[in-house]
Protein backbone atom coordinates (compact mmCIF):
# COMPACT_ATOMS: atom_id res chain seq x y z
CA UNK A 1 0.00 0.00 0.00
CA UNK A 2 1.55 3.23 -1.01
CA UNK A 3 0.76 6.33 1.24
CA UNK A 4 0.91 9.88 0.69
CA UNK A 5 2.56 12.69 2.93
CA UNK A 6 2.35 16.20 3.47
CA UNK A 7 4.07 18.47 5.47
CA UNK A 8 1.75 18.30 7.99
CA UNK A 9 1.66 14.47 8.63
CA UNK A 10 4.90 12.67 8.85
CA UNK A 11 4.05 9.12 10.32
CA UNK A 12 0.19 7.77 8.89
CA UNK A 13 -2.48 6.46 10.86
CA UNK A 14 -0.89 6.56 14.24
CA UNK A 15 -4.75 6.58 15.63
CA UNK A 16 -4.76 3.03 14.03
CA UNK A 17 -2.81 1.72 17.11
CA UNK A 18 -4.42 3.69 19.59
CA UNK A 19 -7.50 1.92 19.73
CA UNK A 20 -5.66 -1.03 21.67
CA UNK A 21 -4.58 -0.27 25.41
CA UNK A 22 -3.03 -0.24 27.30
CA UNK A 23 0.22 1.52 26.26
CA UNK A 24 2.59 0.52 29.41
CA UNK A 25 6.24 0.20 29.44
CA UNK A 26 7.36 -3.26 29.87
CA UNK A 27 9.71 -4.33 33.12
CA UNK A 28 13.43 -3.98 31.35
CA UNK A 29 16.72 -4.59 33.04
CA UNK A 30 18.25 -1.50 31.97
CA UNK A 31 21.93 -0.58 31.17
CA UNK A 32 21.39 3.06 31.92
CA UNK A 33 20.65 5.16 34.91
CA UNK A 34 17.14 7.28 34.05
CA UNK A 35 19.42 10.40 33.82
CA UNK A 36 21.36 9.13 30.61
CA UNK A 37 20.59 10.90 27.51
CA UNK A 38 22.39 10.63 24.17
CA UNK A 39 24.85 10.57 22.66
CA UNK A 40 27.53 8.64 24.64
CA UNK A 41 30.90 8.20 22.79
CA UNK A 42 33.63 5.93 24.93
CA UNK A 43 37.42 6.35 24.03
CA UNK A 44 39.55 3.23 24.37
CA UNK A 45 40.06 3.38 28.08
CA UNK A 46 36.43 4.08 28.75
CA UNK A 47 36.81 7.39 29.38
CA UNK A 48 32.97 9.63 28.65
CA UNK A 49 33.23 11.97 26.04
CA UNK A 50 30.41 13.85 25.63
CA UNK A 51 29.94 15.21 21.81
CA UNK A 52 26.16 16.62 22.63
CA UNK A 53 23.84 16.07 24.84
CA UNK A 54 25.32 15.89 28.49
CA UNK A 55 25.56 13.00 30.59
CA UNK A 56 26.76 11.85 34.12
CA UNK A 57 25.72 8.02 33.41
CA UNK A 58 27.85 5.16 31.22
CA UNK A 59 26.96 1.83 30.10
CA UNK A 60 28.22 -1.47 31.75
CA UNK A 61 31.58 -2.32 30.87
CA UNK A 62 29.85 -5.77 30.78
CA UNK A 63 27.44 -4.41 27.99
CA UNK A 64 28.13 -6.40 25.01
CA UNK A 65 28.75 -9.58 27.00
CA UNK A 66 25.37 -9.31 28.23
CA UNK A 67 24.09 -8.53 24.88
CA UNK A 68 25.64 -11.44 23.81
CA UNK A 69 22.90 -13.83 26.06
CA UNK A 70 19.59 -12.17 24.08
CA UNK A 71 18.88 -14.19 20.58
CA UNK A 72 17.00 -12.02 17.94
CA UNK A 73 15.90 -13.10 14.47
CA UNK A 74 17.33 -13.27 11.32
CA UNK A 75 14.83 -12.04 8.64
CA UNK A 76 14.42 -15.63 7.66
CA UNK A 77 13.49 -16.45 10.95
CA UNK A 78 16.40 -18.48 12.08
CA UNK A 79 17.49 -17.68 15.70
CA UNK A 80 20.85 -16.04 16.76
CA UNK A 81 22.75 -14.66 19.56
CA UNK A 82 23.48 -11.00 19.86
CA UNK A 83 27.07 -11.70 19.98
CA UNK A 84 27.27 -13.87 16.60
CA UNK A 85 26.59 -10.59 14.58
CA UNK A 86 30.00 -9.12 14.05
CA UNK A 87 33.31 -10.19 15.05
CA UNK A 88 33.76 -10.25 18.80
CA UNK A 89 37.48 -9.65 18.74
CA UNK A 90 38.30 -6.64 17.06
CA UNK A 91 35.28 -6.37 14.49
CA UNK A 92 34.06 -3.05 14.07
CA UNK A 93 30.15 -2.66 13.48
CA UNK A 94 27.20 -0.29 13.62
CA UNK A 95 24.33 -1.55 15.10
CA UNK A 96 21.26 0.28 14.19
CA UNK A 97 18.20 -0.55 16.43
CA UNK A 98 15.43 0.67 14.25
CA UNK A 99 12.09 1.47 15.07
CA UNK A 100 9.46 -1.39 14.80
CA UNK A 101 9.04 -2.57 11.22
CA UNK A 102 5.64 -0.73 10.63
CA UNK A 103 7.34 2.73 11.13
CA UNK A 104 8.01 5.00 8.71
CA UNK A 105 10.71 6.68 9.61
CA UNK A 106 11.72 2.62 10.55
CA UNK A 107 11.91 2.62 6.49
CA UNK A 108 13.75 6.04 5.92
CA UNK A 109 16.58 5.04 8.30
CA UNK A 110 16.90 1.13 6.53
CA UNK A 111 16.78 3.33 2.91
CA UNK A 112 19.76 6.04 4.50
CA UNK A 113 21.44 2.79 6.08
CA UNK A 114 21.26 0.39 2.59
CA UNK A 115 22.54 3.63 0.41
CA UNK A 116 25.52 4.09 3.18
CA UNK A 117 26.28 0.24 3.31
CA UNK A 118 28.57 0.10 0.25
CA UNK A 119 30.88 3.06 2.08
CA UNK A 120 30.98 1.39 5.73
CA UNK A 121 32.08 -1.69 4.42
CA UNK A 122 35.04 -0.07 2.28
CA UNK A 123 36.02 1.03 5.34
CA UNK A 124 36.01 -2.16 7.04
CA UNK A 125 32.68 -1.66 9.20
CA UNK A 126 30.00 -3.97 9.15
CA UNK A 127 26.76 -2.31 9.07
CA UNK A 128 23.97 -4.13 11.57
CA UNK A 129 19.91 -3.32 11.32
CA UNK A 130 17.39 -4.23 14.05
CA UNK A 131 14.10 -3.61 14.10
CA UNK A 132 10.91 -4.76 16.36
CA UNK A 133 8.45 -7.13 15.05
CA UNK A 134 8.55 -10.44 13.71
CA UNK A 135 10.78 -12.11 10.98
CA UNK A 136 8.18 -11.82 8.65
CA UNK A 137 7.38 -8.23 9.04
CA UNK A 138 11.20 -7.69 8.44
CA UNK A 139 10.79 -9.51 5.14
CA UNK A 140 7.68 -6.76 4.35
CA UNK A 141 9.88 -3.90 4.80
CA UNK A 142 12.95 -6.04 2.56
CA UNK A 143 11.22 -6.65 -0.19
CA UNK A 144 8.95 -3.42 -0.15
CA UNK A 145 12.26 -0.72 0.60
CA UNK A 146 14.24 -2.99 -0.62
CA UNK A 147 16.69 -3.52 1.74
CA UNK A 148 19.34 -6.56 2.10
CA UNK A 149 18.27 -9.55 4.16
CA UNK A 150 21.81 -10.53 5.09
CA UNK A 151 22.21 -7.38 7.21
CA UNK A 152 18.11 -7.12 9.01
CA UNK A 153 17.33 -9.06 12.12
CA UNK A 154 14.11 -8.75 14.18
CA UNK A 155 13.86 -8.60 18.28
CA UNK A 156 10.37 -8.98 18.29
CA UNK A 157 10.53 -8.99 22.17
CA UNK A 158 12.33 -5.78 22.08
CA UNK A 159 15.61 -7.72 24.40
CA UNK A 160 17.89 -5.71 23.32
CA UNK A 161 16.29 -2.37 23.66
CA UNK A 162 15.10 -2.75 26.85
CA UNK A 163 18.59 -3.79 28.27
CA UNK A 164 19.65 -0.66 26.36
CA UNK A 165 17.24 1.21 27.99
CA UNK A 166 16.22 2.93 24.82
CA UNK A 167 13.13 5.57 25.42
CA UNK A 168 9.60 3.87 25.23
CA UNK A 169 6.22 6.21 25.65
CA UNK A 170 3.93 7.74 24.19
CA UNK A 171 5.29 11.53 25.04
CA UNK A 172 8.69 10.42 22.72
CA UNK A 173 6.90 8.58 19.79
CA UNK A 174 4.49 11.14 19.17
CA UNK A 175 5.13 14.96 20.67
CA UNK A 176 8.77 15.14 21.62
CA UNK A 177 10.77 18.27 19.95
CA UNK A 178 13.37 16.19 18.23
CA UNK A 179 11.39 14.75 15.92
CA UNK A 180 10.57 17.59 14.44
CA UNK A 181 13.97 17.24 12.35
CA UNK A 182 11.94 14.81 9.93
CA UNK A 183 10.24 17.91 8.87
CA UNK A 184 13.36 19.46 7.49
CA UNK A 185 13.22 19.60 3.30
CA UNK A 186 16.14 16.97 3.29
CA UNK A 187 14.58 14.67 5.44
CA UNK A 188 10.84 15.19 4.42
CA UNK A 189 12.33 14.38 0.94
CA UNK A 190 14.28 11.26 1.99
CA UNK A 191 10.95 9.76 4.34
CA UNK A 192 8.38 10.32 0.84
CA UNK A 193 10.92 8.58 -1.02
CA UNK A 194 11.41 5.99 1.23
CA UNK A 195 7.69 5.14 1.77
CA UNK A 196 6.95 4.46 -1.39
CA UNK A 197 5.83 1.05 -1.01
CA UNK A 198 4.94 1.55 2.41
CA UNK A 199 2.27 -0.62 3.86
CA UNK A 200 0.85 -1.09 7.89
CA UNK A 201 1.49 -4.92 7.52
CA UNK A 202 4.44 -4.22 8.46
CA UNK A 203 3.80 -3.26 11.54
CA UNK A 204 4.32 -5.41 14.75
CA UNK A 205 1.57 -7.88 16.09
CA UNK A 206 1.84 -6.78 19.69
CA UNK A 207 0.65 -3.00 18.95
CA UNK A 208 2.44 -1.79 22.38
CA UNK A 209 5.78 -1.99 20.39
CA UNK A 210 4.85 0.97 18.55
CA UNK A 211 5.56 3.31 21.19
CA UNK A 212 9.60 1.96 21.41
CA UNK A 213 11.99 4.45 20.52
CA UNK A 214 15.62 3.22 18.46
CA UNK A 215 19.23 4.06 19.04
CA UNK A 216 22.17 3.52 17.19
CA UNK A 217 25.61 1.89 18.37
CA UNK A 218 29.17 1.40 17.69
CA UNK A 219 31.68 -1.45 18.61
CA UNK A 220 34.85 -2.72 18.23
CA UNK A 221 35.25 -6.26 19.10
CA UNK A 222 33.79 -5.98 22.50
CA UNK A 223 33.84 -2.30 22.90
CA UNK A 224 31.33 -0.01 23.04
CA UNK A 225 32.74 3.24 21.26
CA UNK A 226 29.68 4.83 20.80
CA UNK A 227 25.95 5.02 21.61
CA UNK A 228 22.80 7.24 20.54
CA UNK A 229 19.36 7.05 22.12
CA UNK A 230 16.10 8.55 19.93
CA UNK A 231 15.11 11.38 21.77
CA UNK A 232 11.86 10.49 19.69
CA UNK A 233 10.18 9.31 16.02
CA UNK A 234 12.94 10.44 13.48
CA UNK A 235 15.86 11.31 15.85
CA UNK A 236 18.11 8.94 14.13
CA UNK A 237 22.19 9.77 14.60
CA UNK A 238 24.41 11.69 11.99
CA UNK A 239 25.51 8.59 10.38
CA UNK A 240 28.41 11.25 8.89
CA UNK A 241 29.76 11.35 12.72
CA UNK A 242 29.23 7.44 12.95
CA UNK A 243 31.29 6.96 10.45
CA UNK A 244 33.97 9.41 11.06
CA UNK A 245 34.32 7.57 14.46
CA UNK A 246 34.32 4.33 12.76
CA UNK A 247 37.24 5.00 10.92
CA UNK A 248 39.13 6.60 13.74
CA UNK A 249 38.86 3.26 15.63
Amino acid sequence: MAINISSSTFTPSFSHFSSTPPFQSPSSLSLLSPTTTRPLSFTSNRTLVVTKASSTATFSPDVTDLLGEINIFTASGDSVAFNDLWDQSEGIAVVALLRHFGCPCCWELASTLKESKARFEAAGVKLIAIGIGEPKKARILAERLPFPLDSLYADPERKAYNLLGLYYGIGRTFFNPASAKVLSRSRFEALKKAVENYTLEATPDDRASVLQQGGMFVFKGKELLYAWKDEGTGDHAPLDDIFNICCNA
